[in-house]
C-alpha cells in the first residue's frame, strides 16, 4: 500500500512539474498542451481559420478571439491529428508525423546539450530549450523568440545578432487560413544608421524610422503603455519593448495584407481590443512623394512639396498630383562653393531614409554641421539623439527619401542649400552689420589720418603695431611644412603618388625622410577657394579632431601654393576615412 501511494505521489509530482515543460522522456500529442507557469500562454496543436491542417503553435490562453502568436511548422503542415512533439537527447525539438518522419525541428546553438535538456514554455510566450531546469540564459540551446512568426511580443528582439549572423524579423502569414510565410516582412535594416522597415518581397513599403533616443518616429510596434529600447553595439543591433503595466498585454501583428495591428487586453478582461490597425495615411507609404520632397497630410488628403532648393523632376506630372518622380536640385551643386553653402531648417520632420547615411554618437550638432559642409556629397544633417537638447550626428548623402511633416512631433532636419536659397529675410540684419562695421572702420581711419597729419611718427607706429597684431591673429596653432619638403616627399607631386582628386584639388601620398607616410591635399590652381577660405578650413580641421576624422598633421602656405597634410591611411581615400562607411559594411 505504501509503495502504491509513493508511486501515485511520484506520478502526480511528474504531471505537475511537466505542465509548462517537456523532458527528453516526454512528448506532446495532438490532444495535449503545455501551459506556462502562471497560465498565461499555451503551446499545442491547432487548425487556423477554415483549414483542417494541423500546426504546432503558441497562443495566449483563454483570450478572445483565439490568436496564435507563433507557429513551428509554418510551411510543412500536418494533414491530420497524428503529430507528436518530442525533445531528443541533443536538446532538439522534433515534430513527427503519422509515419514517424520529421517535418520540423529546432536547432541547437550549442555543441553540448547537457545531461538533462528541457523545453519550457515561459509566461512571455517564449518556448525555450535549455540545458536543465535551473539553467540561466547562458544555458539556452534554442528559443522561439529567435525565430518569430508574424507577432512582435514583449521581450522579443527585432534585429541582428552580429556575432552569430542571426537575423530576427517578422513575416506575415499567407492568409488567415494558411500560416506559411507570406509576402510581407518587418526587419531592421543595418545599412547606414539602423532603422525598421517593412518589405513586400524585395520592395520597401514602409519605414518606421530610426531611433531618436526616445522611440522610433513612426513606431512599427506598440507604443501605448510600453517602454521601447534600441541597442546598438559590436555584438547586437535590435529593437524591443517591455510592458509598463504587468496587468495588461500589448502585441503587434503583421497581417497577411501587410498592415500592422496593435492588440491589447488585461488579465481581468481577457478580450482583445484593437488599438491601432494599419497605416494611418498615404504619407506612410514609403517614398510616396519621391526623392527630395516632403509629404504633408491635412487629415483628408496627402500633398507633396519639394525641399528648399529643389524643383519637380516632372512638372507636368507634379501639377496633376502624380508625385512619384520627386524633385531634383534647382542648381547643380558646385563643390568649390561649399564655403558659401548654408542650411535650411525644417522642424517636426520624419527624417529621411538613413540607408545612405553616416553617424557619430559623440560629436555635437555644430561639429555635425561643419562635417557636412566639408564633404561635397553631404546633403543634410540632424541630431542623432533628441534627449537633453540633442546630441550625436547623422549625415545624409545623395537623395533625401521618405520625409514627411508632423504637426506635433518629429525632429529638426537641416538641408544643405546654396547661398542663393537661404532666407533673404536676414538681409536687413546683414546690411545693418555692414553699415556699422564700415562706419567704425571709417572713424578709425579718420583718426589715423588726423594723427598722421599732426604726428606722422605716431601714426606709423600705430599702423605697424596694428598690422603685426592682425598677422598674429592669423597664425594657426598647427605645424607648417615647407613646400620643398612636400615636393620631395611626393616625388614632385607625381601621378604615381596621386591618390585621387576632389573639388579642392588632388591628393598625393608622400613619404618623409624618416619614413613617415602622409596624405597631401593640394589646392588646385583652378579652385575658387582663396587664402581666407583655406585658412578657415585649416582652423576648422585643427579644432575638429575626433575618433572618426583622419588626423590633420599640418599645412603649407607658400606663394600660390596651399596644402593640407593629413596622416596617411592605407587602402582608403580621404573621404572614406573622414566620413567612414555604413555599419553593415563595417560588420560584415
Amino acid at each position: 500500500m505504501l509503495f502504491v501511494c509513493l508511486l501515485l505521489l511520484s506520478c502526480l509530482s511528474r504531471i505537475s512539474n511537466s505542465l509548462d515543460s517537456l523532458a527528453v522522456s516526454e512528448s506532446i500529442q495532438d490532444d495535449n498542451t503545455l501551459v506556462s507557469a502562471n497560465g498565461i500562454t499555451e503551446v499545442g496543436f491547432f487548425s487556423p481559420g477554415n483549414s483542417t491542417r494541423r500546426y504546432l503553435g503558441i497562443w495566449y490562453k483563454n483570450v478572445s478571439p483565439f490568436t496564435v502568436v507563433w507557429v513551428a511548422n509554418r510551411n510543412t503542415p500536418l494533414q491530420n491529428k497524428s503529430g507528436v512533439l518530442k525533445l531528443n537527447e541533443k536538446g532538439i525539438l522534433v515534430l513527427l508525423n503519422a509515419t514517424n518522419h520529421t517535418i520540423w525541428s529546432s536547432s541547437n546553438i550549442s555543441s553540448k546539450a547537457g545531461n538533462n535538456p528541457i523545453a519550457q514554455l515561459l509566461d512571455s510566450g517564449n518556448f525555450v530549450v535549455k540545458k536543465g531546469q535551473e539553467a540561466n540564459d547562458d544555458g539556452v540551446l534554442w528559443q522561439s523568440f529567435d525565430h518569430p512568426s508574424d507577432t512582435f511580443m514583449p521581450g522579443m528582439k527585432i534585429g541582428w545578432n552580429l556575432e552569430t549572423d542571426l537575423e530576427t524579423f517578422l513575416s506575415s502569414w499567407k492568409s488567415f487560413d494558411d500560416p506559411a510565410v507570406g509576402e510581407y516582412a518587418l526587419k531592421m535594416n543595418l545599412s547606414g544608421y539602423p532603422q525598421m522597415m517593412k518589405f513586400k518581397g524585395p520592395d520597401k513599403v514602409f519605414r518606421g524610422g530610426s531611433w531618436n533616443g526616445l522611440s522610433l518616429v513612426e513606431n512599427p510596434g506598440p507604443t501605448y503603455g510600453t517602454s521601447p529600447r534600441f541597442v546598438l553595439n559590436e555584438k547586437e543591433a535590435y529593437y524591443e519593448y517591455g510592458i509598463e503595466e504587468s496587468s495588461g498585454f500589448i502585441i503587434y501583428t503583421l497581417t497577411p495584407s501587410g498592415t500592422g495591428e496593435i492588440l491589447f487586453w488585461t488579465t481581468q478582461a481577457r478580450t482583445q481590443q484593437v488599438l491601432s490597425s494599419g497605416e494611418q495615411d498615404q504619407c506612410e507609404n514609403y517614398a510616396f512623394c519621391g526623392a527630395n520632397s516632403i509629404c504633408n497630410y491635412d487629415g483628408n488628403h496627402p500633398s507633396c512639396e519639394c525641399l528648399r532648393g529643389y524643383v519637380p523632376k516632372s512638372p507636368d506630372q507634379w501639377n496633376i498630383s502624380i508625385w512619384l518622380s520627386g524633385c531634383v536640385p534647382r542648381n547643380k551643386s558646385n563643390c568649390t562653393n561649399s564655403y558659401t553653402d548654408g542650411f535650411w531648417k525644417y522642424t517636426n520632420m520624419k527624417l529621411p531614409d538613413t540607408s545612405s547615411s553616416w553617424f557619430d554618437e559623440t560629436i555635437s550638432l555644430d561639429e555635425c554641421q561643419q562635417s557636412c559642409l566639408m564633404n561635397c556629397s553631404c546633403t543634410g544633417y540632424s541630431s542623432l539623439n533628441v534627449l537633453d537638447g540633442g546630441s550625436g550626428c547623422l549625415l545624409w548623402f545623395d537623395d533625401l527619401v521618405d520625409m514627411r511633416n508632423f504637426s506635433k512631433w518629429g525632429q529638426d532636419f537641416y538641408i544643405r542649400v546654396p547661398a542663393s536659397e537661404l532666407d533673404h529675410g536676414n538681409d536687413k540684419k546683414n546690411i545693418v552689420g555692414i553699415i556699422v562695421g564700415v562706419t567704425i572702420f571709417g572713424l578709425i581711419m579718420t583718426c589715423v589720418c588726423i594723427l598722421g597729419i599732426k604726428n606722422p611718427e605716431a601714426a606709423r607706429k600705430f599702423c605697424n603695431k596694428h598690422y603685426k597684431n592682425m598677422q598674429r591673429r592669423e597664425v594657426i596653432d598647427l605645424p607648417t611644412f615647407d613646400f620643398s619638403v612636400l615636393a620631395s616627399a611626393t616625388g614632385n607631386f607625381s601621378t604615381e603618388n596621386k591618390l585621387g582628386e576632389g573639388g579642392f584639388g588632388p591628393v598625393y601620398k608622400g613619404t618623409l625622410i624618416d619614413g613617415k607616410e602622409l596624405a597631401v591635399k593640394r589646392l588646385s590652381q583652378k579652385s575658387l577657394q582663396g587664402l581666407d577660405e583655406f585658412k578657415n578650413e585649416v582652423a576648422l580641421m585643427a579644432n575638429l579632431q575626433h575618433r572618426n576624422l583622419v588626423k590633420l598633421l599640418g599645412c603649407c602656405i607658400e606663394g600660390e601654393e596651399k596644402m593640407l597634410i593629413y596622416e596617411y591611411m592605407p587602402n582608403h581615400s580621404l573621404d572614406y576615412v573622414v566620413f567612414g562607411w555604413n555599419l553593415y559594411n563595417l560588420l560584415f
